[in-house]
C-alpha cells in the first residue's frame, strides 16, 4: 500500500511541476492548495531536498522548487526517496536485497517467483513515468 507520505510527496512534486515560472513556492502555498498538513509537507519536502530532488530557497520569495526539469525526474527515484524498496519482499529487491531466513532456495520459491514478477513490472511502470507525464507537463 502506498503511504500517506509518498502520497503527499507526488501531490506536492506535481504541483512544482506545474508552475509555469519555474520559481520557489511557499511550504503554506502548496500545502494549501494540495489540502496537506503543514507539519508534514515540511517533512516530506526536507526528505526531497536532502535527496536532490528539490532546492529550497531562504527568505522572502523563497521556498521549493524542482532541482530538475520534470521529464527527467523517474518515478524510481522519488519512490524510492519517499517509500524505500519497490520490491515488496526483501529477496527480490534489486537494491535493498536480504535474503529470507525461512526459505532455503529461492529458486523453487513460489512466493519468490511471484514477486520478482511483481517488483519487475513495477518497476517498468516507474522506470517510464516522469514527473512530467504525472502533470502532462
Amino acid at each position: 500500500m502506498l503511504s500517506k507520505k509518498t502520497k503527499y510527496g507526488i501531490k506536492a512534486l506535481t504541483y512544482l511541476a506545474r508552475q509555469e515560472n519555474k520559481t520557489p513556492v511557499a511550504i503554506a502555498t502548496i500545502s494549501k492548495s494540495e489540502n496537506i498538513s503543514l507539519k508534514f509537507l515540511e517533512s516530506i519536502l526536507l526528505t526531497l531536498r536532502k535527496n536532490e530532488i528539490l532546492a529550497s530557497k531562504k527568505g522572502k520569495g523563497g521556498g521549493y522548487y524542482l532541482l530538475k526539469e520534470p521529464s527527467e525526474i523517474q518515478m524510481t527515484a522519488v519512490m524510492r526517496v519517499l517509500e524505500g524498496p519497490i520490491s515488496m519482499i526483501p529477496c527480490v529487491s534489486l537494491n535493498f536485497y536480504e535474503k529470507c531466513k525461512d526459505c532455503p532456495d529461492e529458486n523453487a520459491c513460489a512466493v519468490h517467483n511471484l514477486m520478482e514478477q511483481v517488483r519487475d513490472n513495477t518497476l517498468k511502470i516507474f522506470r517510464n513515468t516522469t514527473l512530467s507525464d504525472l502533470c502532462k507537463c
